[in-house]
């Protein structure tokens, strides 16, 4: 069993708590092991560690625009992949139809997130009505197909041949951020039952190794009468997520997990009052997160250390990269104008490299990495 190598100290003018009380006209950076549940270190700079001029090489940050992605894909499988590695892929699917055809994933759990639009879902465990915000956790080798009400526009991010699961939320107790009660599963209900009248020649397009197999069936294979068992689709909106605060610290973004798979985890930003205490970060810290890859999707409102950036945008930030709140965001460091946030975006971090797809390629926004830079 390894330990690692662990050494607290204080060397030369620096605050002895992370986030707070930083020495006058310092900013603070962190390098951290684990994804900041390790060891880690916090340097304090007399420049903010992204004043940089010029930016070059592979460990540069992206933004693409997914709102120009293209429309109007009938099966979630139309959607290219916009990030993936070996054990995440990530789609962003948009269409104005519904599915006339059932979908079923081999090779791994799909989350949905519905950023846009409204619809039910029909799936072997029975019908969930869809709205803008929820997470939809759809086990491996479920059938299923959306009948839409509004346009969608839904992230899919699969855990390739894994499975997701809720995080251990330690000494915070089991029911703290949501209580696990207040995921909705669907139900064998009236709309359910009358989908099953429709007995025409029926397609259940299946995905294995990302190539997709088609079985064509004379009846609706949604015809399920019960079921029973401890494995089910769930659901939760992000608007019934209570958020972990700390009036006297700023807390990392790892305590925002949501879902947890194979080397990632999902994590969602919502609505929070902003730290209280007068010498508590109020902005995000400079951090390098030197063993994951950052990804955060944008769903809704004012994304207070961000510039430039739209719902519907996503941003990476390659592992080793140095980051933290934009110029403008920087100013309220220790003073906010308004008591709480107001956003909503997804975050995944991935333990593996993630590869930039060329669907993504050409939705980007080039000029990110300037973003840092003071006006």
């Amino acid at each position: 069993m390894k330990r690692p190598i662990f050494v607290p100290r204080v060397e030369g003018t620096a605050s002895r708590q992370a986030h707070a009380d930083l020495p006058a006209g310092t900013y603070e950076r962190e390098i951290s092991k684990e994804g900041f549940f390790g060891p880690a270190a916090f340097f304090h700079h007399k420049h903010p560690p992204t004043g940089w001029t010029a930016f070059e090489g592979p460990m540069r940050p992206h933004a693409f625009d997914l709102n120009k992605l293209a429309r109007a894909q009938g099966s979630p499988w139309d959607a290219a992949d916009v990030l993936r590695n070996g054990n995440v892929r990530v789609r962003f699917w948009q269409t104005t139809t519904s599915m006339d055809h059932l979908a079923r994933n081999a090779d791994g759990d799909d989350l949905l997130f519905l950023h846009q639009g409204a619809g039910d879902l029909h799936c072997d465990y029975g019908h969930l009505a869809l709205a803008a915000g929820d997470y939809v956790v759809i086990p491996r080798g479920t059938m299923w197909r959306i009948e839409t009400k509004q346009p969608l526009a839904t992230m899919l991010i699969e855990a390739t041949n894994s499975s997701y699961a809720l995080p251990d939320k330690g000494m915070l107790g089991a029911h703290a951020i949501f209580d696990p009660a207040m995921l909705d599963i669907p139900t064998m209900d009236a709309a359910f039952v009358a989908q099953q009248s429709d007995d025409r020649a029926w397609q259940v397009r299946v995905k294995r190794n990302n190539a997709i197999s088609v079985v064509t069936y004379p009846f609706n294979p949604l015809d399920a009468t019960g079921w029973h068992g401890d494995l089910s689709v769930v659901r939760i909106n992000v608007k019934h997520i209570r958020p972990v605060a700390s009036h006297r610290y700023h807390l990392p973004p790892s305590v925002h997990t949501t879902f947890v798979a194979n080397r990632f985890v999902v994590c969602t930003f919502v609505p929070r009052p902003f730290e209280t205490d007068p010498g508590a970060l109020k902005v995000p810290f400079f951090h390098n997160n030197d063993d994951y890859d950052e990804v955060i999707f944008y769903h809704a409102g004012n994304f207070f250390s961000r510039d430039n950036i739209a719902p519907g945008m996503m941003t990476l930030h390659p592992c080793g990269f140095t980051h933290g709140p934009h110029p403008k965001a920087l100013k309220n460091m220790l003073v906010q104008s308004k008591p709480a946030t107001d956003e909503y975006a997804v975050m995944i971090d991935a333990r593996d490299s993630l590869e930039i797809t060329p669907a993504a390629q050409e939705v980007e926004w080039a000029g990110y990495v300037d973003s840092w830079k003071e006006k």
